[in-house]
């Protein structure tokens, strides 16, 4: 079997590593190249302090830093040093976040715990145990020497057949038709071009110059981060290492010297041309500021007093990359086939990224769940060199706070709006943003309506005993199943919303939701192969499925609407399914981002029919308009696509029209007294009450359909991709828990002390008056009536495995 030539540009410690990957798995035939010399080549590896913390709020880097951890270990001593890892906290805020850190690494699978001042203490005797208030402990975690790594990988590489190149300065990534051909280099010997099926740029911080050769925008910022070295300090024993995230601070042992490494200065982001000239011993350092460092300094003397008799020295400021969220870059251009991204990879995660890439490369997909790390997850609109340097500088300054799960990007704000942000912005809408929308997540003016509501409740109960009421005596205040962490982000307005929801009507802005038209003469043919449902149905049906991986894996869920015989609207979940669908279409059939011009208002609660049939010259009952129906026609004066589906479980439509004519629609349907505005706090409510899943979030590539619970969407009678390697035979479950007491999720679940699963999504369900989590369970715990744990912030949070839907299980709200 031939295997494909492949050019790796870049020697750092992701290049070699995924060298080493892709020749154990049979590609032999690997050149790497690299401008530098091998393999201190003058990038972001070549001066890293190599810290490997493995505990992340994300469970797939934490797996990278964990498959990093396991292979650079069995490469011995010179490579890396299991000296374990400790973050202290100085302030109760940051105290309580190790607490959180504590249960991130029960979730993942990493041994960890939480020390006292004393145990901290014991562990660096330089600490002034004063200042501590605890610490968390990673007995695994520890230091990589960077480029002893990389040599060690690449000589594994070379021994299996792969070549690496000194000296070799990439000038361009030739093509033709549409597919990558090979390198141009100019070497000492002169100009060459090495042929490749598959070009890989790992070129670290240079990666955007490589990108800009293949026509590929690459999101990447180089920004310059500062480490210096203590003077000499007293024999002592080998600690782990260190970080004072409370300081934007990190410490390692060099001998008798303390490496320090700092975030607390300003951001300084590093253009391409300013990255240092072909030749420098060390591209990738720059002058050190010392100003910038002086309070850096003190702060690190406070916590490690025995510094004060020293003074730093060897200060550097060392580029390396940062991405608008903060994850790696790894995928193949959306234009250009056989040319992939292995970029933004810190040290911590280099072997995870490699494994992760050659598996992609060899096999067709990953073990890992990519869809964080996706080339393909930014949208035009993020790509801006202004907005890619701007989120890159926050993201700097952000690298060691603490960040609640809801917190947005403080600018570019507004970026991308709906054409009823006025409208909204007018009802005092609290905004946060995702993908670069503004998104409402509840309205002030429906303050007077919580008021009424919690009035109402307080009637209810005026004569009964206080010991008898429960929590459902404040069911939209949700004051006892909220603390002060849940409580940020949130308002008990989305109480007002989730009722007005249930009991009247509310307009949900979808316009975030990822539209796509696919069309032509083979387009029902292709999204069967593509889905697993039935979408090849009459013009006006809607069909609920699935795209899943060659593994079975669910990449996402979608909406699909037949509007004739050659056109389908998709309801997506982000533009990795626009690339997905547009890198498998066949000729002669259009896939076709219809977001940017269009819009969708959601209509949603029993009173949504009486709101719309005035407005509208469509049959609305239920013969004339079914559920999982579409149909066109106008709102007043405005032409709409409505779509009988709800995502909040009560009756209503999604009205879709285009951008221009998105305000009318909104004025034409706004009816106060009638009518009021919901936001995604309400929405994220009412969706588990109703078992509605969230892609990327309850469910990944990790997951298959039978796990999820959407067995309902898979038609085993129709081929399509991934069906072959489906199971009906499952080992755990997601399923809903009804708890005491509101989570966010990602905390770990626990059953009879155990730590058996982790919490997806989470809310306070304010019809059911219970706090909802749902969790991936092992199959034999997830029966309801099942009693378990979550582990919030270190307390215990007693739950129950409950029956799903908790709310209307028999469908009649929403087919009414």
């Amino acid at each position: 079997m031939s295997r494909p030539r492949v050019v790796i540009v870049g020697a750092g410690i992701v290049g070699c590593a995924l060298a080493d990957e892709l020749t154990e798995r049979g590609w032999t035939d690997v050149t790497v190249v690299d401008q530098g010399p091998l393999f201190a080549a003058g990038g972001s590896s070549s001066h890293a302090p190599g810290l490997v913390f493995q505990t992340n709020p994300s469970k797939t880097m934490t797996a990278f830093a964990a498959y990093t951890v396991a292979k650079y270990a069995a490469l011995g001593p010179s490579c890396f040093r299991q000296v374990g890892g400790l973050e202290v906290a100085t302030t109760p805020e940051r105290w309580a976040d190790l607490h959180r850190k504590l249960g991130w690494a029960e979730s993942w699978g990493v041994e960890a715990r939480l020390l006292d001042a004393g145990e901290c203490a014991r562990l660096w005797p330089l600490l002034d145990q004063g200042k501590v208030l605890g610490g968390f402990h990673v007995p695994s975690d520890g230091l990589a020497a960077a480029v002893a790594c990389g040599e060690a990988q690449a000589a594994r590489a070379t021994e299996r057949g792969a070549r690496f190149l000194a000296g070799h300065m990439v000038v361009g990534v030739e093509q033709r038709g549409g597919r990558v051909i090979g390198v141009s280099v100019v070497t000492p010997a002169g100009h060459r071009t090495i042929p490749a099926d598959v070009v890989v740029c790992a070129a670290g911080f240079w990666g955007p110059s490589i990108g800009r050769m293949a026509g590929l925008t690459v999101p990447l910022q180089p920004l310059a981060h500062q480490y210096a070295r203590s003077g000499p300090l007293p024999p002592r024993p080998q600690g782990p290492i260190l970080r004072h995230q409370d300081r934007d601070l990190y410490f390692r042992q060099h001998g008798d010297r303390i490496g320090i490494g700092s975030y607390a200065h300003r951001p300084m982001p590093v253009a391409q041309d300013e990255i240092g000239p072909k030749g420098t011993t060390m591209p990738s350092v720059q002058a050190f500021t010392e100003e910038d460092f002086e309070p850096s300094w003190r702060d690190a003397v406070e916590l490690l007093p025995a510094l004060a008799e020293t003074k730093y020295a060897d200060g550097i400021n060392g580029v390396f990359s940062f991405t608008p969220d903060g994850f790696p870059l790894i995928g193949e251009a959306p234009h250009l086939d056989g040319f992939w991204l292995a970029e933004a990879v810190w040290v911590t995660h280099s072997a995870g990224v490699a494994r992760a890439l050659a598996e992609v490369l060899v096999d067709g997909r990953s073990g890992f769940d990519l869809h964080e790390c996706e080339l393909g997850r930014f949208e035009q609109a993020q790509l801006s060199p202004a907005f890619v340097e701007e989120r890159g500088r926050q993201n700097f300054v952000e690298v060691y706070d603490v960040i609640h799960p809801l917190q947005p990007m403080e600018s570019p704000r507004p970026l991308r709006t709906s054409p009823f942000h006025v409208r909204q912005r007018e009802l005092g809408a609290y905004f946060l943003e995702a993908a670069g929308w503004e998104r409402p997540h509840w309205f002030e003016s429906n303050v007077p309506l919580l008021e009424d509501l919690v009035r109402r409740r307080r009637d209810e109960y005026a004569d009964v005993p206080e010991e008898a009421r429960g929590a459902a005596a404040e069911p939209f205040l949700g004051v006892m199943q909220r603390d002060a962490w849940a409580s940020r982000h949130w308002s008990p307005i989305a109480a007002a919303e989730s009722w007005a929801t249930r009991e009247r009507v509310a307009l949900y802005d979808m316009t975030p939701l990822k539209r796509i038209e696919v069309g032509g003469p083979g387009a029902a043919a292709f999204l069967q192969r593509m889905t697993t449902n039935n979408v090849d149905k009459k013009p006006g049906s809607v069909t609920y499925t699935l795209m899943l991986d060659a593994a079975g894996g669910i990449r996402s869920d979608l909406t699909v609407a037949r509007l004739d015989e050659e056109t389908f609207q998709v309801g997506a979940n982000g533009n990795l399914d626009l690339e997905w669908l547009t890198r498998h279409a066949p000729g002669g059939v259009r896939v076709r981002d219809l977001t940017p011009g269009t819009c969708c208002v959601g209509v949603w609660g029993p009173w949504a029919r009486g709101l719309v049939e005035d407005l509208t010259d469509m049959d609305m009952s239920h013969e004339g308009f079914p559920y999982f129906t579409c149909k066109s026609g106008y709102v007043g004066h405005v032409p709409v696509l409505a779509m009988r589906v709800s995502y909040v479980g009560e009756l209503g439509w999604e009205l879709y029209t285009t951008a221009d004519m998105g305000l009318k629609l909104w004025d034409t349907l706004w009816s106060p007294g009638l009518a009021v505005a919901g936001g995604r706090a309400a929405f994220n409510s009412l969706r588990l009450e109703k078992g509605y899943r969230l892609w990327g979030v309850d469910m990944t590539t990790e997951h298959n359909p039978y796990e999820a619970g959407l067995a309902f969407a898979v038609r085993q009678d129709k081929d399509f991709l991934g069906r072959d390697a489906l199971s009906a035979d499952v080992t755990r479950k997601l399923v809903p828990l009804v708890a005491t007491e509101v989570v966010m999720g990602k905390e770990p679940v626990r059953h009879q002390g155990r730590t058996v699963g982790h919490v997806t999504s989470a809310a306070y369900g304010h019809t059911i008056h219970r706090p909802v989590a749902y969790a991936w369970l092992p199959i034999e715990l997830a029966e309801p009536g099942t009693h378990v744990d979550i582990s919030y912030f270190g307390r215990r949070v007693p739950a129950e495995v409950a029956a799903e839907p908790l709310y209307d299980p028999g469908m009649e709200k929403i087919r009414r």
